[in-house]
């Protein structure tokens, strides 16, 4: 009996991970390809002297993360371990592996200044707008 809604093969319900496993056998975190950053969401905000990105990362070791920043860009890098488990899954949904992330920023940043920490599964970026790209107030002075 049909649904009533077209065939649709890419339905977010359908086990993808588990098909290929079964199909092409091994696990889908074998080493590969880097997987982009789906799965890596971030939120950026702006304050008047710098950028502050905040990626969520759960169960990562902070060390595991590659950070790297130029001119308006960030690279996020690194793995996320699957854990090991006695017994089988009966539900996932977090993905494991390797991840990348660019993240092209409104303006030029500063390298030098720019700082990286780890908070309960989020890695908060601060990164410094370039000297340049600063706002600044220019007083108006009378004649």
């Amino acid at each position: 009996m049909s649904s009533g809604r077209p065939f649709d093969p890419w339905f977010e319900g359908v086990p993808w991970r588990e098909f290929f496993e079964q199909v092409f056998g091994g696990s889908s975190t074998r080493p590969g390809p880097t997987v982009p950053g789906v799965g890596v969401p971030v939120d950026i905000a702006e304050t008047d002297d710098a950028y502050v990105v905040y990626a969520v990362l759960p169960g990562i070791d902070p060390a595991a993360v590659d950070v790297h920043v130029e001119e308006d860009r960030l690279i996020l890098r690194g793995e996320i371990q699957e854990p090991t488990i006695d017994g089988q899954w009966v539900s996932r949904e977090r993905r494991y592996g390797r991840f990348q992330r660019s993240v092209v920023l409104p303006g030029p940043i500063d390298p030098e200044r720019s700082e990286a920490r780890y908070d309960r599964g989020i890695l908060i970026v601060r990164l410094p707008k370039a000297s340049r790209a600063r706002a600044r107030r220019v007083p108006v002075r009378g004649s």
